[in-house]
């Protein structure tokens, strides 16, 4: 094999993200029900951050019911990944590409899906929405970056997403990336495949060819990459993708985590505890979210398979930022008509079988 050189690709503005953490809390939480240790689930559960910003009666009063409740053969949970760097820890490995608050203040969305589940458990599908598509903010009215929305509460980017696309919203599930390493640590880490030498120097991501067991840390830096690498041809290839790319291996890596996960559990029912234990700190329901209300149908939505879709998008410039805009055509609206309730099943970006 050729030495690796210590040169970084083409230099692109630094921007952090995190990975779509609270579908881990779901599977967790589904196969906790599943096998048969409710009331250790329950007690953990009764310990999670609410979402209080939707129950707020002047929030309330500006946006409306931004929640609606469930009305048809599917829940739609909208899934936020966010970076706050509230409880990071200077001594992990990778502090240096995290950071602590002076960094980034507050939480930012950088991770922004949505989980569609049969309520009969007969299918789940995710779509993504890039940080960076340009829309309208639902309590200014103003065009901005539909990451922006989150900056102003939970509400206002559910509320933004519901009135932007026509998605009911029934649930929120908001995390952050200290739950994501510490679940991937608890289920023993996921297996990733990569044909070549890979590696992210923003994020730390740094993996030989072949199939590798990721731990918590390399997972992350796994699932944050933007500036993903390859050592293809003599050289370091990077992928121009940006945020589209790191979408395609986020919903791989989920694929991949949930199959996982169950099949560890059929050998040790009780680490869903343990899961559902190393997520309650980093993790931040609705007020009206009972997850363990919904396990049955989660895992076997999730056993029996998980489609996954990427909305066609386009970049351009707006007011000097680089930002992505929805392109309308019978591709986008087929997946929209889906999540919205009204059109059936299209034809998926990934199907990944159970």
């Amino acid at each position: 094999m050729q030495p690796m050189p210590d040169q970084p690709g083409p230099s692109r503005p630094r921007r952090r993200s995190s990975a779509p953490l609270g579908l881990f809390f779901a599977v967790a939480v589904a196969v906790a029900g599943a096998t048969g240790i409710i009331s250790a689930a329950d007690r953990q559960v009764g310990d999670v951050t609410r979402l209080s910003e939707f129950d707020d009666p002047e929030r309330r009063a500006e946006l409306g019911d931004v929640l609606v409740a469930v009305d048809g053969p599917a829940v739609n949970y909208l899934i936020i990944g966010s970076d706050t760097r509230d409880g990071s820890d200077p001594t992990s490995t990778d502090f240096g590409s995290i950071g602590d608050q002076s960094a980034v203040q507050g939480r930012r969305s950088d991770t922004i899906m949505l989980l569609r589940q049969e309520r009969d458990g007969n299918g789940a599908a995710i779509l993504s929405l890039p940080r960076d598509l340009w829309v309208t903010i639902a309590d200014t009215g103003n065009p901005q970056r539909i990451n922006s929305a989150y900056n102003r509460g939970a509400d206002v980017l559910a509320a933004t997403v519901s009135r932007e696309f026509g998605i009911p919203i029934n649930h929120v599930v908001d995390v952050d990336f200290f739950g994501f390493k510490a679940l991937v640590d608890e289920i023993g880490g996921t297996t990733i495949c990569f044909e070549y030498q890979t590696r992210d120097t923003n994020t730390g991501l740094d993996q030989p060819p072949g199939c590798n067991l990721l731990d918590g840390t390399q997972a992350l830096a796994y699932a944050r990459s933007r500036k993903y690498q390859e050592w293809r041809d003599g050289d370091w290839q990077t992928d121009g993708t940006g945020d589209l790319g790191r979408i395609k291996r986020q919903q791989n890596f989920i694929s991949t985590t949930v199959n996982q996960t169950i099949e560890r559990l059929q050998s040790d029912p009780f680490l869903a505890s343990d899961l559902i234990q190393a997520t309650t700190d980093s993790l931040r329901l609705d007020p009206n979210l009972d997850p363990l209300g919904a396990a049955g149908t989660l895992r076997k939505a999730f056993s029996s398979g998980l489609t996954t879709f990427q909305l066609p998008v386009e970049g351009t410039t707006i007011n000097g930022n680089s930002v992505l805009l929805l392109i309308d055509n019978a591709e986008s609206q087929a997946t929209l008509d889906y999540f919205r309730g009204v059109g059936p099943l299209p034809t998926p970006t990934t199907t990944v079988p159970g």
